[in-house]
């Protein structure tokens, strides 16, 4: 996993300290890892850690939608799925 996605993903864990890991296709939003509240400094985390500006207005949920989505969409790799 990239270092950037990483500090994406224990992001998200901090503010949910009832989990232990979040699986790369697991539904952030879906699951309220990501809800309204957060949104605003999720983009702006996400934003320091691929080094681009996002554009609010264009931004397509499905592209943060899970961590393989992330990674897909802001770090240019797909993640590795373990069997």
């Amino acid at each position: 996993m990239a270092d950037g996605l990483q500090q994406v993903k224990n992001w998200i864990l901090d503010r949910h300290p009832e989990r232990s890991d979040i699986a790369d296709d697991l539904d952030l939003i879906e699951n309220r890892l990501i809800d309204s509240l957060s949104f605003v400094e999720f983009v702006f985390l996400l934003e320091q850690q691929c080094g681009k500006a996002i554009q609010m207005e264009t931004l397509e949920v499905d592209s943060i939608r899970t961590l393989a989505a992330i990674q897909r969409h802001f770090f240019g790799a797909q993640l590795e799925v373990e069997a």
